[in-house]
């Protein structure tokens, strides 16, 4: 039962990664990028993770899985306001529409 409900956020996960490498590539300016990256991806590993957890043996390796998860996501965060605010500063303005 277990194993079925996490191959099920296994499976729930991967859309958002692969909407998280179309965003990438398909939105127009590294503002959107950024966030379709952040969003989609975070949202992604965290469905994964989750779905592990149902397939873990012992409470050890679901608490690795959420500390890598809570690490990603501080670290994704800072590099993407990282990565923004130098684009603010070589000036890069964000997309209109014409």
């Amino acid at each position: 039962m277990f194993d079925e409900i996490g191959l099920f956020f296994i499976i729930l996960g991967v859309p958002f990664f692969l909407s998280g490498t179309v965003g990438l590539l398909r939105f127009p300016d590294i503002y959107t990028r950024l966030h379709a990256l952040t969003k989609a991806d975070n949202v992604g590993l965290g469905l994964i993770v989750l779905g592990l957890a149902f397939q873990a043996d012992n409470w050890q390796i679901v608490t690795k899985l959420v500390l890598i998860w809570i690490l990603v996501l501080l670290a994704s965060s800072a590099s993407c306001h990282l990565v923004a605010r130098r684009a603010m500063q070589n000036q890069i303005q964000p997309w209109s529409r014409p």
